[in-house]
């Protein structure tokens, strides 16, 4: 979910979220030819995409920017693609709809640009390989990264007298110890579908293996036969959930987290700043989800969540390069991680708030894995199955339905 996953993409915050315009018109819609486009899947990141881009146009009188950040982002994408009307600049996650973009040939290949030199090597490899290893280049600049992780409390922590689990059976037991003492262990908010892919990721990523999606489309995997364990500690996650798990949506879970109500929160970095907006006071803490026995093979759920690109025909404008350039400043990507709690895929340029220290050394060590959706077929919806599977809690029914619906887009 690369939105939020989101890697997915996040439609309960973007439901008033629709053009924000900054200054001039978009040439697509018939004002200035001037004015810049960018296009941006994020609602969240708009007052940072706003104060970044009055500071650009202000080191840059001669140059309009236009943010826009439409409700079901990638669907509008994706059309304007079939329109040939691409934005200019595209703020988009590192995910399969980035690879279908890149494989159509409608953005622009950095590979050659001083720009690309400044991204850590691991994240080229994560969007390169959404493309396929037929394709060479680097259609997209990996900017900021996300995680998947294990929010808590740290005062309600405390107060029941629970440590940080490092394996799946001592992160069980918490689970047990909060219920006992009349704590709701885990606050779902499965109401949106997104949003059931954090533990789903997290779990799967670490049980199935990152190569799956690539031994799947070569008939040598399947959901049936690898996803097993994934499926059953999933449904074993739900049992420490609340009354409502199916009904509550991420908006109304921030606040309840954020009010106190659960130990654990199943989410991305991306919620932090939604949860201290509500309680500035709530003391955090984040740990990657302990899936194995093993503490040293529980790795830390992350990839690309913001990458910068640009249509192949808008590559030509020098002024599209001369903001995409000013975002690749190392002040500007420090900025960005710093205000959206996000890491930055630009070397050098370090995520320091307090509240990541229980996944800082997954970054320093390299203890990280991809989010395995992103690799999965856009056109399968996955997210409406796996929370389809979270509500009714049909296993081989689930399983065999997305070994069914892979194939049908794969064959398509």
């Amino acid at each position: 979910m690369l939105k939020k996953p989101k890697n997915v993409l996040m439609t309960s915050l973007v439901t008033v979220a629709s053009v924000v315009t900054i200054a001039g018109c978009s040439s697509s819609s018939g004002g200035s030819s001037d004015s810049i486009e960018v296009f941006s899947n994020k609602s969240e990141s708009i007052d940072t995409y706003k104060a970044i881009i009055k500071d650009f146009e202000e080191e840059h009188p001669d140059i309009d920017i236009e943010l826009n950040a439409p409700p079901e982002a990638e669907t509008v994408l994706k059309t304007r693609m079939t329109k040939n009307d691409m934005p200019e600049i595209m703020s988009i996650g590192g995910n399969a709809t980035y690879g279908e973009l890149a494989r159509a040939g409608v953005l622009h290949d950095f590979s050659d640009s001083d720009m690309a030199n400044k991204i850590q090597p691991a994240y080229k490899k994560m969007v390169n390989d959404l493309v396929g290893e037929e394709e060479d280049g680097l259609h997209g600049l990996p900017y900021a990264t996300n995680a998947n992780a294990v929010i808590y409390n740290k005062d309600l922590m405390d107060e029941l007298g629970i440590e940080e689990p490092k394996t799946w059976d001592e992160f069980i037991s918490t689970l047990e110890e909060a219920q006992s003492q009349d704590v709701i262990p885990i606050y779902f908010t499965l109401k949106d579908s997104w949003t059931g892919m954090i533990p789903w990721n997290s779990v799967a990523a670490n049980v199935a293996g990152e190569d799956f999606a690539q031994k799947k489309n070569e008939g040598e995997a399947s959901f049936q036969e690898d996803y097993d364990e994934v499926a059953d500690k999933i449904l074993t996650l739900l049992d420490y959930g609340h009354k409502n798990n199916n009904g509550v949506a991420y908006g109304d879970g921030n606040k309840a987290f954020a009010n106190g109500e659960s130990l654990y929160y199943l989410q991305g970095n991306w919620a932090i700043p939604e949860i201290k907006e509500i309680n500035p006071d709530i003391n955090l803490g984040v740990f990657a989800m302990p899936v194995t026995n093993e503490p040293e093979q529980n790795d830390l759920v992350s990839g690309v969540d913001v990458l910068l690109t640009a249509s192949e025909e808008a590559a030509e404008n020098e002024d599209v390069m001369t903001f995409l350039k000013y975002m690749m400043e190392d002040e500007r990507a420090q900025q960005y991680i710093d205000e959206q709690k996000a890491f930055s895929a630009l070397e050098g340029v370090y995520q320091e708030d307090p509240v990541f220290d229980g996944i800082k050394s997954n970054f320093e060590n390299g203890q990280l894995t991809s989010f395995p959706d992103h690799y999965y077929p856009s056109g399968m919806q996955a997210g409406n199955l796996i929370q389809e599977f979270m509500i009714k809690k049909n296993k081989d029914a689930f399983l065999q339905k997305m070994d069914k619906e892979w194939e049908k887009v794969q064959n398509r």
